[in-house]
């Protein structure tokens, strides 16, 4: 530990929003509550705290910015930061950032990187949006001194990505999970049974790939049932025009005790950085189908479900759900407590954050 460092931390967390409003939202939000039980003093640096700030956080909102172009607000929050450094420096704080900054200490990396363009077609350089946003990457990996990616996924990426910034890679630190009410042991019919799909995004986290495999697996179970969460009804009816029963469009939940009512949860995702809900339904004791491109593959364990290649054959996805669904054995709850994902932070602190930003 650097000797300029106190057993007990000056931690900046900064997030544009926080609260729990989203799966990079949510994990700040958990990792700066833990980080305060700890008895490190936290502060976030957001545009707007969303909810009832958390007992013991200091909470400084520098104002909201207009949501789109998102780079040019990405910009502007982060000139707001960089100001308020400077205004209020602090030879001792750590400056962790879940942002496109240029002046933090650590960086977690929450999503694919903007790189992957450089797979595109030429013309979408001709943007400025693209060379903002590919400046405001590489700034951000360039000033941090620790990279945490939050999966393996994102960690392969950027080490292909920005070869240079390798040695700065921390281990990653995926996301803890919160209890959930569990899946009870039970028998699924041999004609039935209830598939879950959960996903905003629902073209990316693979809904209709989800569709063929439950569509064809009716055929020999009549009574099987496919359960969507997250996108709004009106938008998905059409696509489930030609079905006659057997789906149930939920909507957004606020909660996860759905789970406790579906057999297997299906994510046969485009692209994924992580993945929370893989890891809720684990926790809540229900077996798992899901792609390989997914971060939280790494944590799906033979006795927990099943990883399955993207371009995998169609047969290959109906004999993965068919088997989780005939299975008599029910997975063990996954665990991994938020507790455990601050301690994994300080370690990162303690050792590999030589001198902390006061200004910059």
């Amino acid at each position: 530990m650097p000797e300029n460092f106190p057993e007990k931390l000056n931690i900046i967390q900064v997030v544009k929003r926080y609260g729990s409003v989203g799966g990079m939202e949510r994990y700040v939000w958990e990792l700066s509550r833990e980080l305060q039980r700890l008895g490190h003093q936290v502060t976030v640096l957001c545009e707007r705290c969303h909810g009832d700030a958390p007992e013991g956080i200091g909470i400084v909102e520098l104002g909201e910015t207009a949501k789109r172009p998102r780079w040019l607000s990405q910009v502007r929050f982060s000139g707001r930061v960089t100001r308020w450094v400077q205004q209020n420096p602090d030879a001792a704080r750590i400056i962790h950032s879940h942002e496109r900054l240029g002046i933090h200490d650590v960086t977690t990396f929450h999503g694919p990187p903007f790189a992957t363009i450089f797979e595109k077609d030429w013309w979408r350089f001709i943007s400025l949006r693209v060379w903002v946003r590919l400046y405001l990457e590489r700034r951000e990996l360039e000033t941090a001194q620790v990279i945490v990616p939050n999966s393996s996924f994102i960690s392969r990426q950027l080490a292909h990505y920005y070869p240079e910034m390798a040695a700065k890679l921390s281990a990653p630190i995926v996301p803890g999970v919160l209890p959930v009410r569990p899946r009870p042991a039970r028998h699924v019919p041999a004609e039935g049974g209830v598939v879950c799909f959960v996903g905003w995004e629902w073209q990316r986290k693979g809904l209709p790939l989800a569709m063929e495999i439950v569509a064809s697996l009716r055929r020999t179970r009549p009574n099987l049932e496919l359960w969507v969460v997250g996108p709004v009804p009106a938008e998905l009816e059409p696509l489930f025009a030609s079905w006659r029963g057997g789906y149930r469009l939920l909507g957004w939940r606020e909660d996860n005790d759905y789970f406790s009512e579906v057999d297997v949860l299906l994510h046969p995702a485009l692209a994924e950085p992580y993945g929370m809900v893989i890891a809720e339904a684990m926790a809540a004791r229900v077996p798992v189908v899901i792609s390989d491109v997914c971060g939280a593959a790494e944590q799906v364990t033979a006795e927990a479900g099943a990883v399955l290649a993207l371009d995998a054959p169609l047969g290959n996805w109906l004999g993965a759900v068919a088997a989780q669904l005939d299975r008599t054995v029910q997975p063990l709850a996954f665990i991994r407590g938020w507790d455990v994902v601050a301690r994994e932070y300080v370690q990162i602190y303690h050792h590999q954050v030589s001198s902390p930003h006061s200004s910059q």
